[in-house]
């Protein structure tokens, strides 16, 4: 996706939002108003607000993962499970405390490290138990085969699947992101989630159908 396509992306949602009116040159400080009100819908459960973040920081997250991890491949991984903690994390973020740019850049890193410890084989699970000091044991086993059965997904199904049920964006608009057609994201989309199924299945934590 070229910087144009992503811009009008970006303002598409902003505007969906009525974050803005303006689909050309916002004043000085007006890109971190609209931010700061994308975080505030999100917080909300907002989808559109969500999206808007999204497509406004993953290219950040992914430079920095990339820097380092200098592993293009890790460095999106990296940026898949950054947006999927969000949807969770994002309720512990104060603006007055720090930009949220910086705030996700942070948590960028720390995940980052975190995947540098787990290659060089160090034990990271304090660390995880730490980020969920009120989660059940079940939750966070529950968790762990979700990361671990999504890592072993080919890179463009995992961003698919990512991009769909984290995110919530449609077939369509993960299309313009990646620059792909919107027949080869439902071709990915689909065999994604029965790969997904199947390795949960084999791990016994497959989820319970009626």
């Amino acid at each position: 996706m070229d910087h144009h396509q992503h811009g009008r992306l970006e303002m598409r949602y902003a505007r969906t939002l009525r974050l803005s009116n303006d689909s050309t040159a916002q004043p000085t400080g007006a890109g971190d108003v609209i931010v700061a009100r994308a975080v505030a819908r999100a917080k909300e459960g907002n989808a559109d607000a969500i999206r808007y973040l999204y497509v406004r920081f993953a290219s950040n997250v992914y430079g920095y993962a990339r820097s380092i991890v200098r592993d293009d491949h890790e460095a999106e991984d990296i940026t898949q499970q950054v947006f999927a903690k969000l949807m969770t994390a994002i309720h512990k973020y104060e603006q007055r405390e720090v930009p949220f740019s910086a705030w996700i850049l942070r948590m960028t890193h720390n995940l980052a490290i975190d995947h540098l410890r787990r290659m060089r084989m160090v034990p990271c699970e304090e660390v995880h138990a730490a980020n969920d000091p009120d989660g059940s044991e079940a939750n966070r086993q529950r968790a762990r085969s979700l990361r671990d059965a999504l890592g072993d997904l080919p890179a463009e199904q995992r961003q698919v699947l990512v991009m769909r049920h984290v995110v919530g964006m449609s077939p369509g608009e993960i299309a313009d992101q990646l620059g792909k057609s919107e027949g080869s994201i439902h071709g990915l989309h689909h065999r994604g989630r029965g790969a997904l199924k199947a390795a949960l299945r084999e791990m016994g934590a497959a989820p319970q159908t009626a």
